[in-house]
């Protein structure tokens, strides 16, 4: 299956210290020039992102608050992926003196120091949610909401499929989104844990990894891994059957 679309995270990808460099834009136009699709994987709040990235139209959807929403550039469209936390949790987390606390639609950040009060305030209201790493930052959502279900409701709504898409990030949370892309790639300064586990890393830092992985996939520099992932499934499935 042809690799159609490219998955990316923003920040420490796509973006240094929240901005992407001029030369990774400008590779993101000429891969939506080429008729592929664009979507943007991120834990940031809508309304941030909007801030910092003034070039968020050239992307089909983005899945923001670590898959918690996701929004329709073109149409300027909105759907939530996930309930709104619950006043008790975020009453909780305050006089546990949790700060800085980011309440988004959905999700809840902090800095990752406060893991124990975090996970104290969930058991205690037994909440069905769970936290998110993302290097320094931690990230509280309901279960089943991650990364990995945001890309799914993202390419539904673009009528695409996991396997049609190359993944690209650099931190823990992105484990879940790039193990369900068809081909994975990690950013050269990403995380030791997470280049281990993808299919390549980027020659280049962020924002010109990613520019470095967009050639690739123009010039057909990604079709013989695609192919070597289809045989290796192809490989796996027969194994199976026959055990």
């Amino acid at each position: 299956m042809a690799i159609r679309a490219l998955a990316t995270d923003y920040d420490g990808t796509l973006a240094t210290r929240g901005i992407v460099p001029d030369a990774t834009v400008e590779a993101l136009k000429r891969l939506k020039a080429s008729g592929r699709t664009l979507l943007m994987i991120t834990g940031r709040e809508l309304p941030d992102l909007k801030q910092v990235f003034p070039h968020i139209g050239l992307f089909d959807a983005v899945v923001v608050e670590n898959g918690a929403l996701l929004y329709r550039p073109d149409r300027d469209q909105e759907e939530l992926l996930a309930p709104a936390p619950p006043a008790a949790f975020l009453d909780d987390l305050r006089r546990r003196n949790v700060e800085p606390l980011a309440v988004g639609r959905c999700i809840v950040a902090t800095l990752r120091t406060h893991d124990e009060a975090v996970t104290a305030a969930i058991e205690a209201l037994e909440l069905p949610w769970r936290i998110i790493f993302n290097n320094e930052s931690l990230m509280c959502l309901p279960d089943g909401i991650d990364k990995a279900s945001g890309l799914v409701a993202g390419l539904h709504a673009l009528g695409l499929t996991p396997p049609e898409v190359v993944g690209v990030g650099d931190a823990e949370n992105d484990h879940p989104f790039l193990a369900a892309a068809g081909v994975s790639a990690a950013v050269a300064n990403a995380l030791p844990s997470l280049r281990a586990n993808v299919d390549l890393v980027t020659e280049g830092e962020e924002g010109a990894g990613v520019a470095w992985l967009i050639e690739r996939l123009l010039d057909g520099g990604l079709d013989e891994l695609v192919a070597k992932r289809r045989l290796t499934a192809t490989a796996s499935a027969a194994a199976a059957r026959s055990s």
